[in-house]
């Protein structure tokens, strides 16, 4: 069947995009038809509406207006949804041209993808937005990411057991796979959008190229030396980026290769388990990012962010990282006034992305001058100092910071389009355009003043209507001394009048007619100029960025080290894991909120040979849980360059972390608590080394106790015989705790508790030696169990201690004894009676009370109490 022209182009266009909605743009909006409207009706809630038929069917519409689509593509993108956007490639009145039926081209400019994003408002702006490619050449891996709202890109060697933990590490949105490659699993798992794309995207050999196009270089070998699964990885994200942006590449910085074995390597469950960068609730709040962040810039916290995702190994880098922040510490008058300074500094590395991929607008250029401003004046601050920093990235572009500073206002609007960007002055024509554009009259009184006083004519005047436009009219009496002069121009005579033109005045008429479109249109040729101009020095701005960025971490982690009472580490290879009077910095935020204090404990784990491990014992609530992540905690902290919450810490360099700790079950992919369990517990036995860290919490409680208890038992001696790590170890399994007796690198340890009338006092202090008993029913008694509840677990609880004090009766033979399945009431001497004094106190109200009356009521009290 027949088709409009405008269904036409649509169906055309929309065959390019298949998988993803369309943005199809007519005029101030963007229109989405068929299915498309129909799956964004929905995923925006917005009205769903109908235009027109095809194929006799009813043609379903849906649109968003073209000024707020930001907010609408943000919500379909965190639903899962790709977007093509299909701009208008022409104006209308260029389409009228080819004849009146004609229809605007249009195209499709972009792919919006998780991936993909620039614009501030789809992003965090304290994190990195990272699009990577996974590639495996016969069994050899290779994973390259990417954020191409800053430049940044890297690639590591990466086999296929690893992806899982990198892709942790980095927090990557999307990833792009081979068609066939069979690990889409493991990419959802973490979260991450699946992007497939043909295997010859992958080919290492059409790679290099590609990367030598980008860099214009004849050879990588100046960026490193990588191998066939590198470049095959790093070929195709670049080949999936000039898809989606329709051939425009972003600025992107020469690859950072990555070793494996420069970074700590911590897997995806322990990240969940410690939350590093995320809280529970799946948010910032609650986790140790959240607690350390002091950073004030955009770039500072994606370079924190990134520094504790991925703690390093190597010694010398943290001990430059300390020694920085332990400058920052001692100078504390400099480092506030540093912090004041990088206030001012914006977010050049997105800028610059921005800008080079024409999407950037007159803000991104102030961004650059702004930032490069805010980099001179701390260089200056700086420069006298002994500061233990690389800042010379800080200067060298004085030119383009003066040439931005005279070429741009102060405050310029959002879009280009709005004018006023460039500054007065800079340039002649656009001030002469401007002027025409909002001073024309002024400028043609001016012209009738000096034609009047050229010719003698005071009655001479300039006039305009809609026929003639703009004309010079006087008395016939005078008209023939302007035909005497050859510069007027004679247009009309009417009865009483005479009117000419000059060819200035022809000329003004029609800058004044265009004033406007002009100095819109050198407006954008500027602005041009000056993209241009900031694209040129990209790299030397990307190395400024970079140097605020670091000078942002070193001193906000010191204002973090003042505040809060944290003490440098001391870092070396050895296995040393010494930490004196340590804190959880989660924990203690959080208590310091309600003015309680948190009490501090140490941790002695050293072993030049073996393993090194402390068994954990004591009731629930008493803060195992929290000791043993606040030291993984700590080894984090202290391996990516900060001070630790603790008086002193010596730690030795951990390859690998590993965590398993709380219960979560994974039913989506048939796995039960336990399941999971032991799972986890599976990957850290086969994985840990002696350079290992590792936390287990209540390993085997999912099971049955013999069962549990077997496998903690076998759990721990694998740790010590096998793994020979360093380990915190904490089971309500006491028997384990005989262990410390038969393996040399075992030590006990335990939270210390007090009983009071039947109740469990929490000191939160690890000491040495084993608890002999968990106190499971007072806890129990603090969560709020009815009475008859807990009354009853003390009765059962009593027999069965009893029955194995005198014989070890099974446990059979004491539950044919005891109805425990059967509802009973509290024995009368274990109900709460209330007492004359609780009497007293149900009738009074406080509110009423003079000081006086409380007073008298404390002796009442007293009294009836019998106390």
């Amino acid at each position: 069947m027949s088709v409009t022209p405008m269904m036409a182009q649509y169906l055309q266009i929309k065959a390019e995009a298949p998988e993803a909605l369309l943005f199809y743009r007519m005029g101030d909006f963007y229109e989405l038809f068929f299915d498309d409207a129909v799956a964004a009706s929905a995923a925006l809630d917005i009205a769903l509406t109908k235009r027109g038929k095809h194929l006799d069917q009813d043609i379903a519409m849906c649109g968003v207006p073209v000024h707020s689509a930001e907010n609408y593509l943000m919500t379909l993108i965190r639903k899962g949804f790709r977007v093509a956007v299909a701009e208008q490639l022409e104006a209308p009145e260029e389409a009228k041209k080819r004849g009146s039926k004609s229809v605007v081209a249009r195209g499709i400019v972009r792919l919006v993808t998780p991936g993909t994003l620039t614009e501030d408002t789809l992003l965090d702006a304290r994190a990195h937005n990272y699009l990577a490619a996974w590639c495996d050449v016969r069994g050899q891996g290779a994973l390259a990411w990417a954020d191409i709202s800053t430049g940044a890109f890297h690639v590591s060697g990466c086999p296929r057991v690893r992806l899982g933990p990198d892709l942790a590490r980095i927090g990557v949105s999307e990833v792009i796979l081979a068609e066939g490659s069979g690990v889409e699993d493991i990419v959802t798992e973490q979260g991450a959008a699946v992007s497939p794309l043909g295997r010859s995207a992958f080919d290492s050999g059409s790679a290099q190229g590609r990367l030598q196009d980008l860099f214009g270089v004849g050879s990588l070998d100046a960026f490193g030396s990588f191998d066939r699964a590198e470049l095959g990885a790093m070929g195709a994200l670049i080949e999936y980026i000039e898809i989606t942006q329709r051939g425009k590449l972003p600025l992107m910085r020469p690859p950072k290769r990555e070793p494996a074995s420069a970074l700590m390597a911590i897997d995806g469950a322990t990240r969940r388990n410690l939350e590093l960068t995320r809280g529970a609730a799946g948010g910032r709040d609650g986790s140790l990012l959240w607690a350390i962040d002091r950073t004030v810039t955009a770039g500072g916290g994606r370079r924190l962010e990134r520094r504790l995702s991925a703690p390093s190994t190597q010694i010398d880098v943290i001990r430059a990282r300390l020694d920085a922040v332990d400058w920052s510490v001692s100078n504390d008058t400099v480092s506030g006034d540093i912090r004041r300074d990088l206030r001012r500094a914006p977010d050049m590395d997105r800028a610059l992305s921005r800008l080079s991929l024409e999407r950037g607008g007159p803000r991104d250029l102030t961004a650059v001058r702004d930032g490069l401003t805010s980099a001179n004046a701390l260089f200056s601050r700086l420069s006298d100092t002994n500061l233990p920093l690389d800042i010379s990235d800080l200067v060298g572009q004085d030119d383009l910071s003066a040439l931005l500073d005279r070429a741009l206002v102060a405050d310029p609007p959002l879009m280009l389009r709005d004018g006023g960007v460039i500054a007065a002055g800079y340039d002649d024509e656009l001030d002469e355009a401007r002027t025409l554009r909002d001073e024309g009259r002024g400028v043609i009184a001016g012209m009738q003043r000096d034609y009047a006083e050229a010719t003698g004519i005071a009655s001479l005047k300039i006039k305009h209507n809609n026929v003639l436009g703009y004309f010079i009219e006087t008395t016939a009496t005078h008209a023939d001394k302007m035909r005497a002069d050859d510069r007027f121009i004679h247009r009309q005579t009417t009865a009483n009048q005479v009117r000419f033109t000059t060819l200035d005045l022809s000329e003004l008429e029609t800058k004044i007619l265009n004033a406007g479109g002009r100095a819109q249109a050198i407006e954008e040729r500027i602005f041009g100029t000056l993209r241009a101009a900031v694209l040129a020095a990209s790299d030397p701005i990307f190395a400024a960025a970079r140097a605020l960025a670091e000078l942002d971490v070193a001193t906000a982690l010191a204002d973090l080290a003042r505040g809060e009472g944290w003490a440098r580490p001391k870092v070396d290879d050895s296995r040393a894991f010494t930490v004196t009077a340590g804190r959880h910095p989660v924990v203690e935020r959080a208590l310091k909120k309600d003015g309680a204090p948190f009490v501090a404990n140490d941790t002695q784990l050293s072993a030049e040979e073996g393993a090194a491990i402390r068994l954990l014992t004591g009731p629930n609530m008493a803060g195992k849980s929290t000791w043993l992540r606040q030291n993984a905690l700590i080894a984090v902290l202290a391996q990516m360059g900060s001070f630790v919450p603790a008086e002193a810490a010596h730690i030795g360099i951990v390859s690998q972390l590993f965590s398993r700790v709380g219960a979560s079950d994974d039913l989506a992919r048939g796995r039960s608590t336990f399941m999971v369990e032991m799972v986890e517990t599976a990957a850290i036995l086969n994985q840990a080394d002696e350079r290992s860290f590792v936390i287990l919490d209540e390993i085997g409680r999912g099971t049955a106790t013999y069962d549990g208890l077997s496998i903690a038992w076998a759990t721990l001696e694998h740790l010590h015989d096998v793994n020979r790590c360093r380990a915190l170890f904490a089971t309500h399994y006491h028997e384990m705790t005989a262990l410390s007796a038969k393996l040399a690198g075992v030590e006990n340890a335990t939270v210390a508790v007090r009983e009071w009338d039947g109740d469990v006092i929490f000191l939160h202090e690890v000491r040495d030696g084993a608890a002999d008993r968990s106190y499971g029913v007072q806890v129990a008694k603090l969560a709020g169990l009815p009475t008859a509840v807990v009354a009853r677990a003390r009765a059962v609880l009593e027999a069965l201690e009893a029955g194995e004090r005198e014989g070890g009766t099974k446990p059979k033979a004491m539950i044919d004894d005891l109805p425990l399945f059967s509802a009973t009431p509290v024995p009368v001497a274990l109900q709460q009676k209330e007492s004359a004094a609780d009497e007293r106190l149900r009738d009074i109200l406080p509110d009423e009370l003079t000081p006086k009356q409380a007073l008298e009521l404390i002796y009442e009290l007293k009294t009836l109490s019998g106390s």
